[in-house]
């Protein structure tokens, strides 16, 4: 083992629409412009295909293959069947060793701590503070006052939202 920290991550969530993408492709941005080494990681609820009818690695997984790997000089992409999905947690300790921070969109019912994303304009409820608090969020990012018990983020200043996150971050 290197002796190097796990990568930091974080979820965001919201209701869709919300700007939740727009923030993370934001703060992948910022945080590259800083020197570290970032990744992002988004959960789909739709079934997504990566693989066009036709194509080699098409092929090989009509033909039966659970995992196919495509990879060029400069970037590779893997497709693995599952029964059932794997932890985002799982996922991050897999692929993203050699990042400092993970940007997570989307799976808000792990054990990643997150920020939620919210417009006060869009008249949605937030997702983390209804009927059963969600323990894990950490942040509230938003374009407008909301009375929340953590602590609230401005959404139109990514900058802030990406120190707050690097405060938390684990020092070797």
């Amino acid at each position: 083992m290197s002796g190097r920290l796990p990568p930091q991550a974080m979820a965001f969530v919201a209701w869709s629409g919300t700007g939740k993408t727009t923030l993370v492709e934001k703060l992948v941005a910022l945080a590259s412009g800083r020197g570290l080494v970032v990744g992002a990681l988004k959960h789909d609820a739709h079934r997504f295909e990566i693989d066009q009818p036709g194509k080699d690695s098409h092929r090989f997984a009509a033909a039966g293959a659970g995992s196919t790997m495509i990879v060029a000089d400069d970037k590779l992409a893997l497709v693995r069947r599952h029964d059932a999905p794997p932890a985002v947690e799982d996922l991050v300790a897999a692929h993203f060793g050699d990042c400092h921070l993970v940007l997570v969109e989307g799976w808000k019912t792990s054990s990643l701590p997150r920020i939620e994303v919210h417009r006060p304009a869009l008249g949605r409820p937030l997702l983390c503070r209804g009927e059963t608090p969600d323990p894990h969020l950490v942040a509230v990012a938003s374009d407008g006052p909301v009375a929340v018990d953590v602590p609230v983020l401005d959404l139109n200043d990514p900058s802030a939202v990406l120190d707050f996150i690097l405060a938390g971050r684990r020092r070797p």
